[in-house]
């Protein structure tokens, strides 16, 4: 039976220290497999400079929390950050996050949980950027920038910066069970038995 190996690079701990190597690594496998796009999770557009900056001549989309997400008319991406990604050529997307929304109003206001938000807290059982990896690869779907059903490169972190990479074949949310994680690139395991103290 065909089979093939993939190495997955283990982090000893969650965060920011850890973003360039992420994107090293995503570079280097994007290269390998011959996969262009690469969808980047960036807050404050740190990440989203850095990545459009590697990834030259790639196409980035970097995606954004949504308009309002920290209070009303409230935009954490930086307009110094937010200029350099556009003059990299690499595009910024916004739009409400898919597990969220409506249904996280009904949560706040109801106190219940609702489907979408119980799907993200499973994710997050591989750690906080798998949930992120896959609700930005659906969002940049969902607006037509990338391309669903071709394999992507998805980048995330756990609260700043990126820590996490993994190949995606992309869904749209309406069709969220045929997305599909490839290969984990790089993912953060600070209780890996691997690490000692």
């Amino acid at each position: 039976m065909p089979e093939f190996r993939s190495q997955i690079i283990f982090f000893d701990k969650p965060g920011a220290q850890n973003t360039g190597r992420t994107l090293e690594l995503a570079q280097d496998r994007g290269n390998d497999l011959a996969i262009n796009t690469f969808v980047v999770a960036s807050t404050f557009g740190d990440t989203g400079r850095d990545a459009s900056g590697l990834l030259k001549n790639k196409n980035v989309i970097v995606v954004t929390h949504m308009q309002g997400f920290k209070g009303q008319n409230t935009q954490e991406l930086s307009d110094e950050n937010r200029r350099i990604i556009e003059a990299s050529g690499a595009r910024i997307l916004t739009v409400q996050h898919t597990m969220a929304g409506i249904n996280r109003a009904i949560r706040l206001k109801m106190n219940t949980y609702q489907p979408d938000e119980i799907i993200a807290d499973v994710l997050r059982l591989f750690g906080a950027g798998m949930k992120v990896m896959l609700e930005i690869s659906m969002m940049a779907a969902d607006a037509g920038l990338i391309e669903v059903g071709k394999p992507i490169i998805a980048i995330a972190g756990t609260n700043h910066g990126a820590d996490m990479a993994a190949v995606v074949l992309p869904a749209n949310s309406i069709n969220f069970f045929d997305l599909r994680i490839l290969e984990i690139i790089c993912m953060p395991s600070e209780n890996h038995p691997g690490f000692s103290e």
